[in-house]
């Protein structure tokens, strides 16, 4: 089935954008896992551009942009629908316990006094407040059921029950989604599924857990709530809802998608809480939840246009998914009907979290000092490295041809220069990137994106740490997105690894089997690391892999190669290049296994674990061209008895 427009993700960013689109004409299907549990549900839907302070001028001024959208935005969709949105436009209180430096434009100061005329009641400890009079709140649970009704209303096709898998991409567009319901498709694709973005895409997003709580005001009969104010505190805020329920939120965690409410949590909350509000000590425990923010490095959404033509982000709003909801609906609905992109758009582009280094600079983007320096790192020069090879022998793999036979990765290395010098100095042209790693900076990895000149160095992204072969194929999609984010348009190689094993780490043969067998269905050149097995190998390269890599020995042992027989039957066997993958340690073994056949080598720890990486790098850039000449000029026969090099006749007696 095709669709104009299809948004993956049914929460109030999706909702929205699937609104504004219906409104404007479009055909649009929605698809969420459940429209009930989306992150909206758990926010406090506060509209606070003023009294949260943003720094960043340009979010400033798109928060500001949507909260003067909100009355018109929230009138259109009770209209739709005939029900209360739930909005509110209240203003903020924003007590302190310091007094400040300087004063606010859009603010006026309370001093103690006049803080307790606005909302008495205040915690001992306030010496003062700014009143923000334009910024207001809404009841993010009645605003997201209305926007459900008005997308129901208005035609949009919402599919609850339905989970994304992957994404699939072809010559720069996206040509459909597989999902638990078979493959969509359409002609434009939104991606607003939040925290989760990540799950199907390489982009900067992570999970930042939230914990509230509410508690029951205490209502007397033809008296006021006692809490009239929305309170923003210093590290907390007390948002009144008009029914008399009380939000306390909220707690800020970097703890992964570690869910649930804990009594750590919940203790901070209420402390803060009673010290801003004395009088909820009292007040009746209703309900308390949790939620995962869409955090990005920056704290910025991400908005607007993707390596993908066809593909418009829309995620990572952060604490403001309920205040941006009505102008990032705007805005995306403009570009996506209109071509039309809002100046404003340029901040939340994708590609700021990507350096991408010019043709001009070194492989490896170096200051010249940096390396010069260092005694146990020499200058590499970048130069073409000498070669005797004839220029015909070229590495052939997946239709793309390479002159190195040798690969390298970028883990173990006691730090990035001595990477980035071991990648120059072995005249590697493949280099091999843990997809989790990278997008996770976890240590040794940080900056990598940028530390390589990605023009001149093909990314070869693995699937390392995957045990099943679903999060292999997951990943490996990643790994697709992450090479086309750092100019690779056209990569579509992925080095496919399933370990479950966490002593040997010998890969799974079944479960690399089904990755492969899946992967090569979605257009990727996949080269499986496996056992030395020739049977599996042949199944590899009858299901539609660009390559087999048997291992030497096991990964990162050093033991050399263990396994010659069978990696010799492979190689015999073969109709695509054979790359000996893990367990050469020293330069005579990689020279072995290119004397065998092997079409190229992946060498990774060998070199990062050396004394001198750059040193073993070079080493095992020639053992491996020696190697390959070795084999091209074919070894003498082995004889039984010795055969005199000098001739026997014609000598003096």
């Amino acid at each position: 089935m095709t669709n104009d427009i299809l948004i993956i993700g049914g929460g109030i960013i999706g909702l929205a954008i699937a609104i504004d689109l219906k409104l404007r004409g479009a055909k649009v299907t929605v698809l969420s896992r459940d429209f009930g549990q989306a992150a909206s549900h758990a926010a406090a839907g506060m509209l606070a551009p003023g009294a949260e302070k943003i720094a960043s001028p340009p979010m400033r001024s798109l928060c500001l942009k949507s909260r003067w959208l909100y009355p018109e935005w929230i009138r259109k969709i009770e209209d739709l629908t005939g029900l209360d949105a739930g909005y509110l436009p209240c203003g903020i209180l924003a007590p302190v316990y310091k007094l400040p430096q300087a004063a606010e434009k859009t603010a006026a100061w309370l001093d103690k006094e006049a803080i307790q005329l606005y909302q008495s009641g205040l915690g001992a400890d306030v010496v003062g407040g700014w009143w923000y009079p334009e910024d207001g709140q809404v009841d993010n649970r009645i605003l997201v059921n209305a926007l459900l009704q008005a997308a129901q209303t208005l035609g949009v096709d919402l599919r609850e029950g339905v989970a994304v898998r992957g994404i699939q991409q072809k010559q720069g567009k996206v040509s459909g989604v597989f999902t638990s319901e078979g493959e969509l498709q359409a002609q434009i694709y939104v991606l607003a599924t939040g925290s989760w973005a990540t799950q199907l895409l390489p982009i900067p997003v992570r999970p930042v857990k939230g914990q509230m709580i509410s508690l029951r005001m205490p209502k007397e009969p033809r008296q006021p709530l006692p809490l009239q104010r929305v309170l923003f505190g210093s590290e907390t805020y007390l948002v009144p809802r008009q029914d008399g329920r009380l939000i306390i939120g909220a707690t800020v965690e970097e703890v992964g998608w570690t869910p649930n409410n804990t009594p750590k949590g919940i203790q901070t909350l209420l402390a803060r809480a009673i010290r801003l509000y004395p009088a909820l000590e009292n007040w009746a425990i209703e309900e308390f939840w949790w939620g995962f923010r869409p955090g990005t490095p920056d704290e910025l959404p991400i908005l607007g246009t993707s390596s993908c033509d066809n593909l418009i982000l829309a995620v990572g709003h952060y604490r403001n998914g309920i205040l941006l909801a009505p102008v990032t609906a705007s805005l995306l609905a403009d570009l996506i009907l209109q071509q039309k992109s809002d100046p404003l758009l340029e901040h939340f582009r994708c590609d700021r979290f990507y350096k991408k280094s010019t043709p001009a600079s070194l492989v490896m983007n170096l200051q010249p000092s940096t390396v010069s320096d260092s005694p146990l790192y020499p200058k590499i020069e970048e130069k073409p490295t000498p070669t005797l090879l004839p220029e015909s022998d070229e590495l052939m793999i997946a239709g793309r041809k390479f002159r190195s036979r040798l690969m390298t990765g970028t883990g173990k290395y006691p730090s990035i220069e001595s990477m980035q010098q071991s990648i120059i100095a072995s005249g590697c042209q493949i280099v091999t990137v843990a997809v989790r790693r990278v997008q996770t900076k976890a240590p040794g990895h940080e900056g990598l994106a940028e530390a390589i000149d990605w023009t001149k160095i093909w990314m070869l992204p693995n699937t390392a740490g995957c045990k099943t072969a679903e999060e292999a194929i997951r990943v490996a999609r990643l790994g697709r997105e992450m090479a086309k984010l750092l100019g690779q348009e056209d990569n579509n190689f992925v080095k496919l690894e399933v370990i479950p094993d966490p002593k040997y780490l010998l890969p799974d043969p079944i479960g690399t089997l089904q990755a492969a067998e899946q992967l090569v269905k979605e257009g990727f050149a996949v080269l499986p690391y496996i056992n030395a097995d020739p049977l599996l190998a042949k199944r590899l390269e009858e299901a539609g892999c660009a390559t087999v890599m048997p291992l030497g020995s096991p990964i990162g042992s050093g033991q050399g190669i263990r396994n010659a027989a069978n990696i010799a039957i492979i190689i015999e066997e073969a109709k695509v290049p054979v790359v000996v993958d893990a367990g050469i340690g020293a330069p005579s073994e990689a020279a072995q296994a290119m004397e065998m056949g092997a079409d190229a080598l992946l060498i990774n720890s060998a070199i990062a674990l050396a004394e001198n990486p750059v040193l073993m790098a070079r080493a095992m850039g020639m053992a491996t061209e020696a190697g390959r000449l070795a084999y091209l000029a074919g070894r003498m026969p082995i004889r039984n008895y010795a055969s005199a090099s000098s001739p026997l006749t014609g000598t003096i007696s």
